[in-house]
């Protein structure tokens, strides 16, 4: 190879460095929607041991859009719940493409409350562009489900570890996503709404949503800047669908650290400290009494 390609080869490599460095948000966003970008089952086959999975919700019926499962990660026994989209046309459809109903959130409760009776952890993985909006859904009463959860898993009696994988859409992800310890993968975002409907709302067009996603700080970096979340998981150069092997190690170890930490610390303690957690957020400043 001659010098001057050489050097011309450098400067692309250099380029193409700087700019994975100076990812913006809006890439983000393009990396979480990878149709290459492993799953919540893909991790769950990963990172998982005993992956045993159950079904419906014990009110209407099973919904393929949140997986639930009895499983081990570590050496410890835990529950794990999460959205999966689907990857084939057929499996999206059977999947709802990652949006659950109603159901899906009654039934991942359903093995949380297993998880606090048979005291394991819960692992919450999330992927979803938001809870399904459908007549059917608003019929079987989702906001309701979605509460539900809210309410219940502050509550919950055992250490909850929720982690986003791609897309973190709304109270679909919220749903399953108060959690003592709230992992958001590099390229993932978390968000309460999606850059396209927040540029049609604020700019009448979607074509902005890159200055939405700018807007928002809905990637890994600055939510972690602004308490959102714990910690950011690494990726592989290039995102988790470059190398999914390296990607899920990355996550096994993640999850595993975060599970370690949150054993030790007492029920009580946990209740309070994961309370607090989601009680300050927005909180940035308190006005002194009598200040005009």
């Amino acid at each position: 190879m001659s010098a001057k390609k050489a050097t011309k080869k450098a400067a692309r490599k250099k380029a193409s460095g700087e700019k994975a460095a100076a990812a913006s948000p809006w890439d983000r966003v393009q990396v979480a929607r990878h149709p290459l970008r492993p799953m919540m089952l893909d991790y769950a086959a990963s990172c998982f041991d005993e992956f045993l999975e159950l079904h419906g919700d014990r009110h209407i019926g099973d919904d393929g859009a949140m997986p639930a499962a009895f499983a081990r990660i570590g050496g410890r026994r835990c529950v794990v719940v999460g959205h999966q989209k689907g990857r084939e046309t057929r499996e999206k459809l059977e999947r709802n493409f990652g949006s659950a109903n109603p159901e899906g959130y009654r039934k991942a409760l359903r093995m949380m409350r297993l998880a606090e009776k048979f005291e394991m952890p819960v692992v919450a993985i999330i992927d979803t562009p938001g809870a399904y909006p459908g007549v059917g859904a608003e019929e079987r009463n989702i906001a309701e489900a979605i509460a539900f959860n809210l309410r219940e898993m502050m509550l919950l009696r055992t250490p909850v570890v929720a982690v986003v994988i791609g897309e973190g859409g709304s109270g679909g992800a919220l749903g399953i996503g108060v959690a003592d310890r709230v992992l958001m993968m590099e390229n993932a975002y978390y968000s309460v709404i999606s850059p396209e409907g927040c540029a049609a709302i604020l700019w009448k067009d979607r074509k902005h949503a890159p200055e939405a996603a700018e807007a928002m700080k809905l990637d890994a970096a600055n939510l972690k800047k602004l308490g959102v979340i714990d910690a950011v998981v690494p990726e592989p150069k290039g995102g988790a669908h470059e190398d999914a092997g390296a990607a899920a190690a990355l996550l096994k170890k993640a999850i595993v650290k975060h599970l370690g930490e949150l054993e030790k610390v007492p029920c009580d303690e946990l209740l309070a400290a994961r309370y607090a957690k989601f009680r300050k957020m927005g909180e940035f400043g308190v006005a002194a009494e009598g200040a005009s």
